[in-house]
């Protein structure tokens, strides 16, 4: 009867144990980020280029505002994230591996919109980004050294622009800045502007674009902004749901793909390293399109090749693509968060 008591109480010990266990086990997971505010659901449409890094970066949770760009200096290895929020720090830095390295605590910056990572290969890369912010420091593109020292300001701090002077934005929605030094701008998310602009490296306006409107060369909340190898400006024509492309040298006009955003209008554009795809973020239809980029002479028509369909409500705004690996990072607004995608045939060497 004694041997009978302590089993009994040795058995019921254990099921409160194991019962505390679970209720433990279960209130941990809820607090996972994995499990609540980040999500990695995605689904593969077409020809299947690239897959979801679920282990990047290592600590997620340190993501804590809206997230609107990204940038990947291939060279060093390290990807910027911009991000808004009244408590959080407005960039973070990790590795391509998914390390943290650092945040910038700086004043300087409103509300941080396109970012881009300048002459990465040189011993003293920049990092430029688009100020959307109606304060004091607000409507400017602005120069950071990599640790984010601010090294110079382009515009007028806290003036919203006008289409008389070039180099005065209003909400300035990216930049891209060549290897020759030229600069590139998309000014105008939302604002009275709505412009294409190519200065030299000595901030020389060289040609502008700067007519509203559906017709050719006319733009309407130019988002992006990007120039590939045979000197083609190609231009995310937001407002017209339609990429726009134009020659470097001269501005002139060359051709506009429009049949492939009916749903939904480009946010993004880049172009992955072997000069085959070209990617776009759609962040109404939730999905990462990877269009046919077109070869040296005639642009032609625009053919999606594949599909990254995201889940509900994650947002995706703006995309960078690392130039080395050919590995894609897409800047999710509504979840949050940035997502790393390697492309299939990556077995942890190069992109080709």
């Amino acid at each position: 009867m004694k041997k009978r008591s302590h089993a009994c109480l040795l058995a019921t010990t254990m099921a409160s144990v194991f019962l505390l266990m679970v209720v433990l086990y279960g209130t941990i997971s809820s607090q996972h980020p994995e499990s609540s505010h980040f999500k990695h659901d995605y689904q593969l449409l077409g020809r299947p280029l690239f897959k979801l890094d679920i282990s990047w970066p290592k600590y997620p949770e340190l993501f804590g505002g809206n997230v609107y760009g990204v940038a990947v200096n291939h060279y060093a290895e390290v990807v910027y994230v911009a991000q808004r929020g009244d408590t959080v720090p407005k960039v973070l830095v990790f590795t391509t591996t998914g390390d943290f390295l650092m945040s910038w605590n700086t004043s300087t910056l409103e509300m941080p919109h396109g970012i881009f990572v300048a002459d990465p290969e040189s011993s003293n890369p920049t990092v430029w980004i688009t100020d959307v912010g109606n304060g004091p420091y607000g409507h400017c593109i602005k120069q950071y050294s990599p640790s984010g020292n601010l090294l110079q300001v382009l515009g007028t701090p806290g003036t919203s622009g006008t289409r008389l002077n070039p180099l005065q934005f209003d909400q300035p929605a990216e930049v891209f800045v060549h290897s020759s030094g030229e600069i590139y701008i998309v000014d105008g998310d939302g604002g009275a502007n709505n412009r294409l602009i190519k200065l030299s490296k000595d901030l020389e306006v060289l040609w502008v674009h700067g007519e509203r409107g559906p017709g050719l060369a006319q733009l309407y909340i130019p988002h992006s902004v990007m120039v590939d190898s045979y000197q083609r400006v190609w231009v995310a024509d937001r407002g017209n749901k339609r990429i726009q492309v134009f020659n470097a040298a001269t501005g002139d006009w060359l051709a506009t793909w429009g049949s492939c955003f009916t749903e939904d209008a480009p946010y993004s554009v880049r172009l992955t390293p072997d000069r085959k795809y070209m990617v776009v973020a759609q962040l109404n239809t939730n999905q990462v399109s990877l269009l046919e980029a077109p070869p040296v002479g005639a642009v032609g028509q625009c053919r999606v090749v594949s599909v990254i369909r995201l889940a509900d409500d994650v947002k995706p705004h703006l995309v960078d693509v690392d130039q080395k690996t050919g590995s894609l990072y897409v800047a999710e607004i509504g979840a949050g968060q940035v997502q790393k995608y390697v492309p299939f045939h990556q077995g942890g060497g190069s992109f080709y």
